[in-house]
């Protein structure tokens, strides 16, 4: 059995005037109630209040055996197949989806009447197998398994709401679909969208005869009772519509929450019922002599003037029969209501659930309503703020159901001193706390900021450094901010956050003085915590972009390591992202997309430093070698001083490696005065010998970066050798600087690569030793150094097959000697 609130969704009813005993009626249109009797039909104007009146009537050609109405342009065919054949020995059963074909049950579509080319429009499919079996202990007769009141129910999207609280469009679109069906006893609901899935199940205190399924109610009647429940039926869309809809705080009441009953209403002889937009059509009938005296309960968990139905019966319904119009409260009137009744010290105790699951219920309430069209400016009243409990981060969808701005709401704020001290409502402090957290793009002004300020001081003093980073904060009194500051207990939190949130404050002010003092009171590892305690001190975000704030940029210009070391300690605790940060310093710097300030670069060498888990570390050395080779190519100089030298982070990172020895022969070879252009090339030639550097992906970029040049070409050697490419390595270093290429030998071809000293450097000096030129007794004396090498690495034999043949025998006699006695010597 559901939980039953005595609530009052039904308002007031009428008497539908109809002169024939109705069969078959329904609504439809704006306003217009037809009923059906034998062959004739009678049609119904329905006023606001469920006030009836004529408006035609018409015959048909036969007795009215169904009657729908259908907009234009709309179209619903609905084929029910129903059996009275049961038998007891199977199980239940539950199919879903297409596993519902398994049911052994075949549906065939007929077309009659339509045309050949709109067949192909049409199709079956499968959503739903159930098979029910009686109880065989109970003895319960077949018609207490009967199916009944099978429905689908769909709601659409109208349009996301406009700040000016309307919906932008009208066209429907699908959002979700539902089906239900009942037995006498108990009642299905079940979500057909995507996948088929049971959502509720109603347990009726008695047998039932007919149900309504409507997106905010469920309305049952037995033979005497109209009965209420909720649904889930939007809370479910809404989620279809936004699936992050509660995924952080869980405020919105979800789907699986059990389902309740508002009203279990007295009602003689129903027989049939329908519903109509806000209007439920009964169909009463029964003898004079089965009909108990009605008596008024004496029992009511709430009574409340104008809200009650008013059941006043004409003597002519005694006799016979009566079609009613019955009108449902607003949601807003039944809203109101179950926040009173939550009121009720009955549901109010912390040893029950009962008021949570109201307010939810009621929140709920909101959320159908909302979708289905009704303005969100109704929504006043928030239901959760009022509990000092765990739960009043509840009422926060409540405000943002409501359409006020952050001003609206604090406009109507009691700010008025209760029994000497300030109160304030523990849902209005979450609800604000939220709201300054979510970067929202409203200023409120240094009044309503300064109410604020007060608010938090009171009620969440922790909070205050964190709210005053708020942008929507922008406009609070520097010195308001400070004299609040100054008066909090830090004794329970961060200080260090106080204290950068008043340095903050003094820069609003332009005291330096002061704010050069708040910075002297912690070490620079602690001001980084505090920066990631609040991002917002640095980084700010308005209307959708980055903005730096006004700390930033004097950190900028003062104390640049500590905002770069800030920023990356952001990064490590996912305070930021890795675009986010690059965006943040080029705006800083005032650089435009493709121009990269030097901050930047620091910051990407401080991310290779602190080695993060969460950076893609080709992509890095991709950003910095690129630039490194951009500012090499243009010969362009830093615009600020960089923050390491490449010594500094040879020692402190694994990624940069030691430079080989013969790079440094090779540099020195040309004059290179620039101290920065030495800087960008010496760190270009570490990233290049670390063991992280992915070799290849870097060639294609190293085209501005001409070999002309002994820092290119230093920079093309080392590149070219870390891919094994040691024989084009040492042509461009016989070529262009000799006088590197046995430094580049002793470092480079060891191991396997030894054999390349006789196979490629001994015959390539040779040959070029006999050309002459400029450099030949460059090349000479690396021939001499080559011999010495070769003549220990091989034996007599194998040496003398690797000399020239047209060799002087006196040159390489020495050689020769040594490689003999090295044998004896052995």
């Amino acid at each position: 059995m559901v939980q039953l609130y005595n609530l009052h969704p039904f308002g007031s009813q009428e008497v539908v005037p109809c002169k024939l005993e109705p069969e078959r009626f329904c609504g439809g249109g704006r306003d217009a109630l037809f009923v059906a009797a034998g062959c004739k039909v009678e049609a119904f104007a329905v006023a606001g209040q469920g006030l009836c009146q004529p408006r035609c009537a018409f015959s048909t050609l036969g007795r009215v055996l169904r009657l729908a109405y259908s907009e234009a342009d709309i179209s619903n065919e609905t084929l029910q197949l129903e059996s009275d054949d049961f038998v007891i020995c199977q199980k239940p059963m539950e199919l879903l989806g297409e596993k519902s074909k398994q049911s052994g049950i075949a549906v065939t579509l007929e077309s009659t009447g339509l045309a050949d080319e709109k067949i192909k429009y049409f199709h079956v499919q499968h959503l739903l197998y159930r098979r029910f079996a009686p109880d065989i202990s109970s003895c319960v007769l077949s018609d207490d398994i009967k199916l009944h009141s099978l429905q689908l129910l769909p709601i659409y999207q109208t349009g996301s709401l406009t700040s000016e609280r309307k919906h932008s469009s009208q066209e429907k679109e699908l959002l979700s679909l539902f089906c239900f069906f009942s037995l006498p006893h108990v009642g299905y609901l079940y979500m057909v969208v995507k996948s088929v899935e049971l959502m509720s199940v109603y347990q009726y205190p008695e047998k039932s005869q007919q149900a309504v399924l409507t997106p905010q109610f469920l309305h049952v009647i037995t033979s005497n009772n109209l009965q209420c429940y909720t649904v889930r039926c939007s809370a479910a869309a809404a989620r279809e519509e936004d699936p992050y809809v509660d995924t952080t705080l869980k405020a919105c009441p979800p789907v699986s929450m059990d389902v309740c009953a508002l009203r279990i209403q007295l009602f003689i002889g129903l027989k049939a019922i329908c519903h109509f937009k806000n209007h439920i059509i009964l169909l009463t009938k029964a003898d004079p002599e089965t009909i108990p005296e009605r008596r008024e309960s004496p029992k009511r968990l709430l009574s409340r003037k104008g809200t009650s139905v008013n059941l006043k019966t004409p003597p002519v319904a005694e006799a016979g029969w009566n079609l009613y119009i019955v009108n449902t409260i607003s949601p807003v009137q039944l809203y109101k209501e179950m926040v009173f009744l939550s009121d009720f010290n009955t549901y109010k105790t912390a040893k029950t659930q009962s008021c949570i699951h109201l307010l939810s219920e009621a929140h709920l309430l909101v959320r159908a309503a909302l979708m289905d069209g009704q303005s969100a400016g109704t929504w006043r009243k928030n239901c959760y703020s009022r509990l000092d409990t765990q739960y009043s981060h509840l009422t926060l969808p409540y405000y943002k159901m409501s359409g006020l701005s952050m001003a609206e709401v604090l406009a109507r704020v009691d700010w008025a001193l209760e029994d000497g001290a300030q109160k304030y409502e523990r849902g209005l402090i979450f609800y604000i706390n939220h709201s300054l957290y979510e970067n929202l793009d409203e200023e409120l002004s240094e009044e309503l900021a300064a109410k604020v300020v007060q608010m938090f001081y009171v009620a969440e003093p922790k909070q205050l450094p964190h709210i005053l980073c708020s942008p929507s904060m922008k406009n609070i009194d520097p010195l308001t901010a400070i004299s609040y500051l100054r008066k909090l207990d830090t004794s329970g939190f961060s200080s260090v956050l106080v204290t950068l949130t008043k340095a903050a404050m003094a820069l609003k002010m332009r005291d330096l003085d002061m704010h050069r003092n708040e910075m002297k009171s912690h070490s620079e590892m602690k001001l980084v915590c505090g920066f990631i305690l609040e991002p917002r001190l640095l980084i700010q975000q308005r209307k959708g972009q980055i903005v730096p704030t006004e700390f930033a940029v004097q950190l900028k210009e003062t104390q640049p390591g500590l905002l770069v070391a800030s920023v990356l300690g952001l990064q490590k605790n996912n305070k930021i992202g890795i675009e986010e940060a690059d965006s943040f310093f080029k705006v800083l710097c005032g650089k435009d997309e493709d121009t990269i300030p030097q901050l930047l670069v620091d910051f990407w060498e401080a991310q290779l430093v602190a080695c993060l888990p969460d950076v893609v570390l080709q992509e890095l050395f991709f950003k910095l070698t690129s630039q490194y080779i951009w500012r090499l190519s243009k010969r362009q100089p830093p615009d600020t001083t960089p923050l390491r030298t490449s010594e500094d982070l040879i020692n402190t990172c694994s990624h940069y490696g030691l430079i080989s020895p013969w790079v440094n022969v090779l540099i020195s070879s040309e004059s290179l005065a620039d101290k920065n252009y030495m800087e960008d090339l010496s760190k270009l030639q570490s990233l290049i010998c670390g063991p992280s550097f992915d070799i290849a992906s870097i060639i294609p970029f190293l085209e501005p970066l001409s070999e002309d040049t002994v820092a290119g070409l230093s920079v093309h050697v080392l590149c070219h050798t870390r891919l094994e490419e040691y024989e084009w390595c040492i042509d461009r270093l016989l070529e262009r600087c000799p006088e590197a290429v046995i430094p580049y030998a002793n470092h480079e071809l060891k191991e396997e690569n030894r054999t390349l000293w006789w196979k490629k450097l001994l015959p390539e000096l040779c040959q070029r030793i006999k050309c002459g030129g400029e450099k030949y007794q460059l090349y000479l004396s690396s021939l001499k150094e080559t011999l010495s090498v070769v003549a220990v690495e091989l034996q007599l034999r194998d040496f003398l097959n690797v000399l020239p043949e047209d060799g002087t025998a006196a040159f390489f006699l020495p050689y020769l000697l040594y490689c003999s006695r090295k044998k004896s010597l052995t």
